[in-house]
């Protein structure tokens, strides 16, 4: 009986309690433009709490007591604004904030109503590493978001890159890296949500948000090690959002081709101030040709943490391992001195001239940290550190021709590791000078590279790849051969150290003038030869790398006209027969052009010429042979147009078109005024369109067919010998239905079964169809 009475106060002392503290709080935060504001940090100072605004821009407080309360409103970029509040019982307190100006958060990710163009998300805080939209950024960058991912049944990265004019077919090296083209030059995907993200091994997009191609030299901020003189790749990936939901999918398709992905999403506390966010995926296929196979897993956590209404948090670990076979590498036989054509040398497509025994595993690690401090109203400070590191073991492979219908295996078998280490300190301005905005970034930057080779290369027997006889290797054969291959026992790296800062000056709210200087300071610490403990090469290099740009919005907010000088450089070691040490090799871009967002984003797109000058190149020395001269030249001159289009409601279009002029204009006289082997066609096309039904009971349902063409290129382009890669024009097609709770859609690709070649000769899938379903919750 006791406890039954204590049990009655203790319950009516709980219910008491709870009826006395029955107020609350909510509201909803806005951009400057209206559209919702999310995971914006909200504070009730008088109790110390924070949270978090979610998908909507809402935020509440709950059982408050009656009382004056101040809502505390901190976002990065824009001024701290505190609202005063009346909590009374039973009566709800509304709070409802919008911004006055746009801010860094805010651009992050804009959100779209569904009748608007859904695959122009533009805008990004990584282009220029400010709060610049894309109207007012003097260079031009692509963007194809998750979206358009998803529709397409993209399910790597060669799949989502048909979407960027220029980019090519992938080279897919034999690690399963990735290699694009921009600009006439080839570029891997280096970076990752701004900073290094490297990976010498196959990159799953299960985690990506978007992927940023950025147009041209883009050493000021990027550094040299990051960025081509064709541009970078960034690879942007999802954040933890402040509620619970996800995804899973199945995809399977041609030659067993299985995937599974996962996408789980979850706030840690009852705040809602730690986010945990996980994806990952296991891939399973075959090739298309007689061997070759790939398994693959990535995991990718990731989470958040608003600490204060100051100070975030933001860490992620990018994990991948795959065990495959080479792909086809071929280098023809270029003895004959002639000029001919893949197509017509009678190398078999569907052959890999490998062996599913002679595999090679890959494992890669990216480990990312990001904190945000809000010093003031006008400055923040943003801490980024990135790990990566790529290991490769096993069997690597080419095949290269010995005659005109002979060719042999080549094995490099062992050991490879590249790691990579980035640390930047940047500090984030917005702020008046005489009635002027500034926009401005100061930065820190050091980056490290240490590789190692602990492998050795062996050469096969001749065979004859034209005829039908079957061709076996197996790891026995190869590791007999290895006491008399050439070993590579060897390790290497670099550091770099460098300042930069750029300054975006309002001249007037639509006239603006970028500025930009990177102080870059080099040390290249030499190859090791481990056996010997020898080491050579090393040197020390400064160089001055700047940037400039202006912007008219003839238009405010729609139309800007736009001008840049950019700059890349490669840091070169060694001398002439002189003595003279060289100068890190100077690529220099003049660019300009227009960009529109019309008819309420419904029309957004970019028409650029740009003209890049590459100088002191090294080349062999004429006069002496052993020797180099840094003389060099190469002169990559273009035109691009890209844009996405919503004429109709559900109705969307994505083209590009690229044409690049590219040619040596000082080099060895094989070479001098030629177009440079493996820079890809010179006109390259793309296309998306896709209708979806937006009402009635077929709401959901959608069909998006696209292609992709190019002229002929050259694998090799001397005057004494070219190797052709023909034209192609590939088509592919999707049906879909996505419904709120879940996604199904069938793809194929490559519809008339086009035979198309990389820039290293490796055959691309034939035609491959897809299905894929995905339950969301």
């Amino acid at each position: 009986m006791k406890s039954i009475t204590t049990a009655v106060f203790l319950f009516g002392g709980l219910a008491w309690a709870f009826a006395q503290n029955s107020g609350n709080i909510s509201g909803v935060l806005k951009q400057h433009n209206g559209e919702v504001l999310r995971e914006a940090t909200v504070e009730l100072v008088e109790i110390n709490k924070h949270t978090l605004t979610d998908q909507d821009g809402k935020f509440s407080f709950e059982h408050l007591t009656d009382g004056d309360y101040h809502i505390k409103i901190q976002v990065i970029g824009s001024a701290e604004k505190t609202i005063e509040v009346k909590v009374l019982q039973n009566a709800p307190a509304v709070v409802n904030y919008q911004l006055e100006k746009e801010n860094i958060s805010a651009i992050q990710e804009i959100t779209l109503s569904s009748n608007i163009n859904k695959f122009s998300k533009k805008e990004s805080p990584y282009v220029s590493k400010l709060p610049l939209k894309n109207i007012e950024t003097p260079q031009v960058y692509i963007s194809v978001p998750k979206e358009l991912i998803q529709e397409q049944i993209a399910v790597n990265l060669g799949s989502i890159s048909k979407n960027i004019p220029g980019a090519g077919i992938p080279m897919l090296a034999n690690q399963g890296r990735v290699t694009f083209l921009s600009r006439g030059f080839t570029t891997e995907p280096m970076v990752r949500n701004g900073i290094s993200g490297f990976a010498y091994t196959t990159i799953d997009p299960a985690n990506l948000e978007k992927i940023e191609a950025i147009k041209g030299p883009s050493a000021t901020l990027f550094g040299s090690n990051l960025s081509t003189y064709g541009g970078l790749f960034n690879r942007v990936t999802k954040k933890p959002f402040n509620g619970f939901g996800g995804e899973v999918s199945f995809t399977a398709g041609s030659w067993n081709y299985n995937r599974f992905t996962a996408d789980v999403n979850t706030p840690v506390n009852k705040d809602k101030t730690v986010l945990f966010r996980l994806n990952g995926a296991a891939t399973f296929q075959k090739s298309f040709q007689d061997l070759g196979f790939s398994n693959a897993i990535s995991i990718a956590p990731s989470i958040s943490y608003q600490i204060n209404d100051r100070l975030s948090l933001l860490f992620d670990i990018e994990y991948g391992h795959e065990k495959a076979t080479s792909v086809v590498r071929f280098n023809p036989f270029l003895g004959s001195n002639k000029v001919q054509s893949i197509a017509d040398m009678g190398f078999p497509y569907n052959r890999l001239f490998g062996s599913n025994g002679i595999p090679y595993e890959t494992e890669m690690m990216n480990i990312f940290a990001q904190m945000n401090y809000k010093i003031s109203d006008s400055w923040t400070s943003q801490t980024l550190v990135s790990r990566a590191k790529s290991t490769i073991d096993g069997y690597i492979t080419a095949i290269n021709g010995t005659s005109d219908t002979t060719a042999r295996l080549q094995v490099m078998k062992g050991n490879t590791n590249f790691i990579a280490t980035n640390i930047q300190q940047n500090f984030i301005g917005d702020f008046q000078i005489l009635g002027h905005r500034n926009r401005m970034i100061v930065g820190l930057d050091y980056y490290n590279n240490a590789n190692s080779f602990d492998r050795v290369t062996v050469n096969g027997a001749p065979f004859d790849f034209t005829g039908t006889a079957p061709y076996a290797v197996n790891q026995d054969a190869i590791n007999n051969l290895a006491a008399s291959g050439t070993p590579r026992i060897e390790k290497n790296g670099d550091n770099s150290y460098a300042v930069y800062v750029s300054d975006v000056f309002n001249i007037t709210d639509r006239f603006l003038a970028m500025v930009s200087l990177r102080a870059d300071r080099y040390q290249n610490m030499g190859v090791t030869n481990i056996a010997q403990n020898i080491t050579t090469g090393d040197y020390w290099q400064t160089n001055f790398s700047p940037k400039f740009g202006l912007v008219y919005e003839v238009i405010k907010d729609k139309v800007s006209v736009f001008g840049n000088y950019m700059n890349g450089f490669t840091n070169k070691g060694g001398s002439d027969i002189s003595g003279n040490t060289f100068k890190p090799e100077q690529a220099n871009q003049k660019e300009f052009g227009v960009k529109g967002d019309l008819f309420g984003h419904k029309l957004v797109g970019t028409i650029s010429y740009y003209d890049i000058d590459v100088k002191n190149m090294v080349r062999q020395d004429p006069v002496n042979p052993l020797f180099s001269i840094q003389d060099g030249g190469q002169r990559s001159k273009g035109f691009e147009v890209e844009f996405t289009a919503n004429p109709l409601k559900g109705f969307n279009i994505i083209a590009g078109y690229a044409y690049n002029n590219s040619k040596m204009t000082k080099a060895d006289a094989k070479v001098d005024g030629l177009r440079p082997a493996l820079s890809g066609p010179s006109n390259q096309y793309n296309l998306w369109m896709s209708y979806q039904i937006t009402n009635g009971q077929l709401k959901g349902l959608g069909i998006g067919f696209g292609g992709n063409k190019g002229n002929h290129s050259f694998q090799t382009n001397t005057t004494t010998a070219k190797v052709i890669i023909p034209a192609y024009t590939t088509l592919d097609a999707t049906l879909f239905y996505d419904h709120k709770n879940f996604r199904a859609g069938i793809k194929v690709n490559n519809l008339t079964n086009e035979k198309t070649w990389s820039v290293r000769l490796t055959p691309q899938n034939p035609t491959q169809v897809l299905g894929s379903i995905a339950y969301k919750f």
